[in-house]
């Protein structure tokens, strides 16, 4: 319906017309009414055009940090590999007995690093591939927290991070607090 108008001292009056459920009034659309949706820019075609558009965009992202993550996954499971090679086997073990006990403390020593550099490098690992599982879900790339997108660099540097850096930051933060709360 239209509006109405309080008048003097005879009530109110209806004006203007009645107003459809769309939103326009009868008549709309007719010659020297309000135009459709053209007057605004704004077309199904133009709207499937971005939307295509956009879709390409995400698509491409995904295809790159899903390279990206391989590649690094490949490169750490390369230095895992390594480090299996580089392991002591049994008859070297023997003959490592014979040392003495300053040779084999550092050769422990070694050894001990090795397995903590493994067991870092298989952790990575790991984490990657939880990225590549959320890449599929669609849901990498995006801060947990925020949910705005995490910059490439971002992730180049490191690729499972899952909080963008001032979300990382204010964690950081968060935590530091209380591990100090924690010592007092």
């Amino acid at each position: 319906m239209g509006s109405r108008v309080k008048t003097k001292g005879k009530g109110t009056r209806q004006t203007g017309a009645p107003v459809s459920q769309g939103g326009r009034s009868r008549g709309a659309g007719t010659k020297g009414g309000p135009s459709t949706s053209r007057s605004t820019g704004y077309s199904g075609e133009n709207v499937r055009t971005q939307r295509s558009r956009r879709d390409a965009q995400l698509a491409h992202r995904r295809d790159a940090l899903r390279q990206m993550l391989l590649q690094k996954r490949h490169e750490i499971m390369n230095a895992i590999k390594e480090d299996l090679g580089h392991s002591v086997t049994e008859d070297q073990q023997r003959r490592l007995e014979g040392m003495d006990s300053g040779d084999q403390a550092v050769m422990d020593l070694e050894r001990e690093l090795g397995i903590s550099l493994s067991e870092m490098r298989n952790r990575r690992r790991q984490l990657i591939d939880e990225a590549l599982i959320r890449l599929e879900e669609g849901l990498y790339g995006t801060c947990a927290d925020c949910g705005i997108e995490i910059s490439e660099k971002r992730l180049a540097a490191v690729p499972f991070a899952k909080l963008c850096v001032e979300c990382q930051s204010r964690e950081e933060l968060f935590e530091k607090i209380e591990k100090e709360e924690e010592r007092e």
